[in-house]
């Protein structure tokens, strides 16, 4: 900030990377059938910079994905995916149904066993009405958000994940600019009960910087619950450089975020020297979860 002249100027912002984000968002989402399918980022189609944003494959031939977003997938899934302040123009769609057609060619495999799916934050009313005048393509909303476009030698389907089912498509849904309370304490919450093995760090990184002022409500509420989540955030690796950036604005995590660090530094302490958990406990006044989360797992 600026404040030479007694005003506030915002410092401009990092871009921010959705795309591993949104890698880990819709793996997620897919992670009934992890061991059915193959997700590869960036895929190469040539030695020269010409690549995919996602392919997903059936290493198990003839599984049948029930999940809405991936109910058309065949054997090979091409995925082109569009962040929230971007959208599918009719010359995206162009290039990666060249993008199917040029892997079906490089990979001898049938143009027929190929699907195409489009992801973005909006509904895609000028390129559906493109396909339908232009292609003589047929559109039909099959599911929440989801269109599919019949009319071309393969299945394509274009998805606007704000239309999404959360109970069924959280992760994709959740990975937006737009979140609400509502929408962000769930997401948190899910997220607490993968705990620190989650591997979502990309996915997390994103929603936190594109909602900062939303998420830094959600981890406000003051409750026991919100103090565990953001022990495992921290634990997961993901709140260090938010929080140093929130802290260089005066603004902590947490309404007594200071404290907590001083007692949970205490814990830690009187854990090293072989205190019991209720002495701990009653010295520190931290929740019993918590501190029971710091102790070594043959002591709890």
């Amino acid at each position: 900030m600026n404040q030479d002249n007694g005003q506030t100027t915002d410092q401009p912002k990092a871009p921010i990377a959705w795309h591993p984000g949104f890698m880990e968002a819709i793996q997620r989402d897919l992670d009934y059938y992890k061991d059915a399918l193959e997700v590869l980022s960036e895929y190469p189609l040539t030695s020269e910079p010409l690549r995919i944003d996602c392919v997903i494959i059936k290493k198990t031939k003839g599984v049948a994905i029930t999940k809405s977003i991936g109910s058309i997938f065949r054997d090979v899934n091409i995925v082109e995916y569009k962040s929230p302040d971007d959208y599918v123009a009719i010359e995206d769609f162009n290039k990666v149904y060249a993008y199917a057609h040029l892997y079906a060619s490089f990979e001898r495999v049938p143009i027929t066993s190929l699907t195409i799916t489009f992801i973005e934050s909006h509904y895609p009313r000028k390129l559906l009405a493109r396909l339908e005048k232009e292609r003589n393509c047929q559109v039909e909303e099959t599911n929440p958000g989801i269109y599919t476009v019949k009319g071309a030698v393969l299945p394509i389907q274009i998805i606007n994940s704000r239309r999404l089912s959360s109970e069924e498509n959280l992760w994709l849904k959740s990975l937006d600019n737009n979140l609400g309370i509502k929408e962000a304490r769930r997401i948190l919450s899910e997220i607490e009960k993968l705990g620190k093995t989650a591997r979502i760090e990309a996915y997390l990184d994103v929603i936190i910087r594109a909602n900062s002022s939303v998420m830094q409500e959600a981890l406000n509420m003051g409750d026991d619950a919100n103090a565990r989540l953001i022990e495992t955030l921290r634990d997961i690796g993901v709140l260090d450089k938010w929080e140093t950036e929130l802290e260089a604005k005066g603004i902590e995590i947490g309404e007594t975020r200071g404290e907590e660090r001083k007692a949970i530094a205490i814990t830690k302490n009187m854990i090293n020297q072989g205190f019991a958990l209720e002495t701990v406990i009653a010295a520190t006044e931290l929740d019993r979860a918590i501190v029971e989360q710091l102790y070594p797992s043959e002591k709890n």
